[in-house]
């Protein structure tokens, strides 16, 4: 048996191998255009940012090593130019310009894709380029080196155009991407897509999106693209990666049928419509396991998987099928992971497909082990049966075994109770107890069950403020740097006091930092008898990412781009507040500043995205002075110089304002859990702080202590009735027995967000000074050696005295 292939890159190198372990008696011939054959094609962007250093690392054979490692015949620069079905003959071009044939008994076409380049006016100039082959990466960093650019544009916004932007910009070559649709890498939806827009920004990316280039115009010395939008942009060098085609051009020749999708139409067994004839790889289309559709997938896996399988066919006969791809991709731009799987929302929607989508935000890995990173993962699933369409996922580490696990599931017509059932390795370096897989799956099983009534980020942005009422659930602080036009703030912890001040007669959509509070909140109001609530699936996190602005004005383009750090030489402290939630990194900054003197510097790492906004307004209201902001892999470095602070450590306030008081006179969990938290914010800032503990509100001061204090009857009677210490303290609603409580502790363990305790000793730690008064502890029986040992005794005189230097009185 003859078998010949054309195309040595992927599919072709690999159906050779495997046919040649199967049948070592056959003949095989193996036909390659170019010079080399099965080389990294997806590393060529690294080698030309120079991360892979050594060129040759990229081919995995060499045409010789190849041929005497199998055993067959491997000619490269030769071109298979057509296909003799009747005679069962190829064509074959020389590099020298020479033709023969040669014979088969089957055939395999493996002739991959080609790039797509527009009839633009200027396209063939000296320093445009594509990139598809050795050849194209041999040219381009030739020009560069030779040239010494210093600003280029990527023209298209896909895969390859973005990895291509984050290895010129890693040579230090300014980079402007310009993409006709308004997002980049459109297989993912539009949410998650502007994550990456905001990262690039950051980078100093410029992005010119939902515009076109019109012509490249070769001027003395640098290129001028004009754009449909009327702006022009000046660069050294111009990377086309507007896509690609499947290249048909020999099978069309042949006469062999083409699909709907413009490949070359196999069956189930990679077959073509010529019997001896099979194709694999980039060339083909083949129907989407969900939507039953031809299309094409340029993905390396898909090609190699095929790859074997047809060598199986061609040797024993169809019988091994092919069961299609579903898209599994994954991309690395700048420090970020870009991941899918399946089809995603938007795709749904073109195929006319109904469908939901669940969105969470949670940290790659367990907060309190170090370097957790914030991620974005979304699901798409089935309203009616759960089953799962796609996945998609944004963050810097952990992205890549979530979606092969979510894929594998796909592959397999998996639920979302698949999803909340799947077993996912667990240790603090590698992820959290509660797996981001298993939350996205359970949250989509609330959205499912009627639990959870989902708000999406485009119906907010269309919201009226006059026909629905939209409720900010996230701390006061929060609310006041930024929130949705229209909506009044009303935080979780105030939630059950304050819900008389939101209608019954229309909607009430809420929303919350990335979605959590915003689930309780919403809890809270159903069960209390509002009809139609919603919450913000993503939370604000996701809507202002998804609603935000991030195209580059023609202007800005001689914008300098950095990559400097913060000087590190007069820094005083360092500060770590990775991996920690909102108010946290606050706290840790605020904490920071006391120790160190007016001049010196403080520099500090976070991880959520939101605390650079978050430390800017912080020293707006302090007074202290803003140096450097920076992202460095994913991490958010502020670097703050300490002023007009008194020598005592105490921050004053550039618009100095008055202290805040609190009077906690409930022992519930959740309004113990409201005050503490307000008081640390209020301590953040500077500002004096007291909290006043009477009556049932002294119970969360308590010493954790088994120790026993001797009673009266009437403080034994109390004693009795009271809880023991602040871990004894039940919720106001829901607490089912104790439960509720659980699983509120429960829930912020998970959710890395501090416990009553421990925002007690911040408190503490913060200068909020605690007076418990003195007449509630004579009725109650509590003695002073019960109480925390910082705590100070006063009566009604202490709390005016405080009250009156205060301009918030908090009754809780």
């Amino acid at each position: 048996m003859k078998y010949v292939i054309v195309g040595g890159v992927a599919g072709g190198a690999t159906a050779a191998a495997r046919l040649r372990r199967i049948d070592e008696k056959a003949e095989i011939v193996l036909f390659e255009k170019g010079e080399y054959i099965s080389y990294a094609n997806c590393g060529l962007p690294y080698y030309i940012g120079g991360v892979i250093e050594d060129r040759e690392n990229l081919f995995v054979q060499t045409p010789a090593s190849f041929a005497e490692l199998f055993n067959f015949d491997v000619r490269v620069k030769s071109e298979v130019t057509r296909i003799d079905r009747t005679n069962k003959q190829v064509e074959v071009l020389r590099a020298d310009g020479t033709k023969y044939t040669e014979n088969y008994d089957k055939l395999l076409l493996s002739p991959g894709a080609l790039p797509v380049v527009p009839p633009l006016p200027g396209v063939n100039s000296p320093g445009v380029f594509t990139l598809r082959n050795v050849a194209d990466t041999d040219a381009i960093k030739s020009y560069i080196d030779e040239h010494n650019v210093k600003h280029a544009i990527v023209v298209g916004g896909g895969f390859i155009g973005l990895e291509m932007a984050e290895n010129l910009h890693e040579k230090g070559i300014r980079v402007d991407v310009v993409e006709m649709a308004p997002q980049v890498m459109t297989p993912i939806d539009f949410s998650m897509a502007a994550i990456i827009h905001a990262h690039m920004k950051e980078k100093g990316a410029g992005l010119y999106l939902g515009k076109a280039v019109k012509s490249i115009q070769e001027k003395s010395g640098f290129l001028s693209l004009s754009l449909d939008s009327g702006e022009k942009l000046d660069a050294d060098l111009v990377l086309l990666s507007i896509g690609v085609r499947p290249n048909t051009e020999l099978a069309v020749n042949a006469g062999l049928e083409t699909g709907e999708a413009r490949g070359i139409k196999v069956n189930e067994y990679l077959c073509t419509s010529d019997p001896d004839i099979y194709a694999v790889g980039d060339a083909i289309e083949f129907p989407h396991p969900i939507t039953g559709k031809p299309w094409t997938n340029y993905l390396a896996g898909p090609a190699n998987r095929q790859a074997r399988i047809v060598a199986d066919n061609m040797k024993y006969g169809n019988r091994k099928k092919y069961e299609g791809a579903i898209g599994t991709a994954i991309a690395k731009v700048f420090d970020l992971t870009v991941g899918a799987t399946g089809l995603s929302a938007k795709a749904l929607k073109q195929n006319g497909i109904p469908y939901l989508t669940a969105t969470v935000q949670p940290n790659s890995h367990a907060g309190y082990y170090p370097d957790a990173y914030p991620m974005t993962l979304k699901i798409v699933f089935d309203p009616e049966n759960g089953r799962l369409y796609g996945a998609q996922c944004v963050g810097i580490d952990g992205v890549d075994k979530r979606i092969d696990s979510i894929a594998q599931l796909i592959k397999h017509n998996g639920t979302v109770e698949d999803l909340i059932q799947t077993e996912q390795a667990y240790a603090p370096p590698f992820s959290s107890a509660k797996d981001p897989v298993a939350m996205a799956g359970y949250v989509a099983d609330n959205i499912l069950a009627g639990r959870l009534k989902p708000l999406y980020w485009r119906e907010m942005q269309k919201a009226d403020p006059n026909e629905v009422s939209i409720i900010d659930v996230r701390l006061k602080q929060a609310y006041d740097i930024e929130h949705i036009r229209g909506a009044i703030s009303i935080p979780l912890e105030e939630m059950r006091e304050r819900m008389k001040e939101i209608p019954t007669d229309k909607p009430v959509y809420i929303y919350c930092a990335v979605g959590l509070r915003g689930y309780l909140a919403s809890n809270i109001l159903r069960q209390s008898g509002f009809r139609d609530v919603r919450n913000l699936i993503g939370g604000y996190r996701l809507y202002s990412t998804a609603t935000a602005d991030y195209n580059t004005a023609a202007q800005e383009r001689g914008k300098k781009q950095s990559n400097n750090h913060p000087d590190t030489s007069t820094v005083a402290l360092q500060v770590n507040a990775c991996g920690i939630a909102c108010p946290g990194p606050i706290l840790r900054l605020k904490q920071g500043i006391e120790k160190i003197k007016t001049g010196e510097r403080l520099r500090i790492e976070a991880t959520d995205p939101g605390f650079v906004r978050d430390a800017g307004a912080w020293c707006e209201t302090t007074g202290h002075r803003l140096i450097s902001q920076d992202i460095d892999k994913g991490k958010y470095i502020v670097t703050i110089e300490k002023t007009s602070c008194k020598e005592d450590g105490t921050c004053v306030s550039k618009t100095p304002g008055k202290g805040k008081t609190f009077i906690l006179f409930s022992d519930d969990l959740d309004k113990a859990l409201a005050t503490f938290v307000l008081a640390n914010g209020a301590a953040a800032t500077g500002q004096k702080v007291t909290v006043f503990f009477t009556f049932w509100g002294l119970n969360a001061i308590k010493k954790m202590t088994d120790r026993k204090p001797k009673k009266d009857i009437w403080g034994k009677m109390f004693g009795m009735m009271l809880p023991k210490d602040s871990r004894k303290l039940k919720l106001s609603k829901m607490n089912m027995g104790g439960l509720g409580a659980k699983m509120m502790r429960m829930v912020m363990k998970k959710k890395q967000v501090d416990s009553l305790e421990s925002m007690r000793m911040q408190a503490l730690a913060n200068g909020v000074e605690f007076i418990a008064c003195q007449m509630s502890m004579d009725v109650m029986g509590i003695g002073k050696e019960e109480l925390m040992d910082e705590v100070t005794i006063g009566g009604v005189a202490t709390y005016m005295n405080r009250a009156e230097q205060a301009n918030i009185n908090l009754f809780i």
